[in-house]
């Protein structure tokens, strides 16, 4: 379970950079809080934080809950797979929007799987009580 908890620890600190990636571009871009747009490769960060965060939501639960019902090992594997989904995300993002689709598929799959390997787990439990 260890490697599950890491992965998970590393998704946070993906989200702690891109938070400060936001406030680096904030200032590159000479964007005042509380303003979002204006400048658009300002935006660019910001979208990515804000997608980032939006992913993390269904992530997180979604990793704990396979982990329990799969060997963690692989659930871990998969977890690592979203982790460099979002590295790749936000490089391409950041550069043009439009190539985001790899980074995009492979953050987003693995929550897929996930979801789908916990409901399996979940449904076996029910199924054999």
């Amino acid at each position: 379970m260890a490697w599950v908890q890491l992965v998970a620890l590393l998704a946070l600190l993906e989200c702690i950079f891109f938070a400060y990636a936001v406030g680096k571009a904030r200032e590159a871009y000479q964007l005042k809080a509380p303003a979002t747009t204006g400048n658009e490769m300002f935006e660019r960060y910001f979208r990515v934080q804000q997608n980032t965060i939006e992913q993390l939501v269904l992530f997180l639960p979604s990793l704990f809950i396979a982990a329990a019902y799969w060997p963690a090992q692989w659930v871990a594997a998969l977890g690592a797979v979203y982790l460099v989904g979002r590295l790749i995300y936000f490089r391409a993002y950041v550069t043009d929007p439009r190539s985001r689709s790899l980074g995009f598929l492979l953050s987003t799959a693995p929550v897929f799987v996930l979801i789908v390997a916990g409901a399996i787990g979940v449904v076996r439990v029910l199924l054999s009580s």
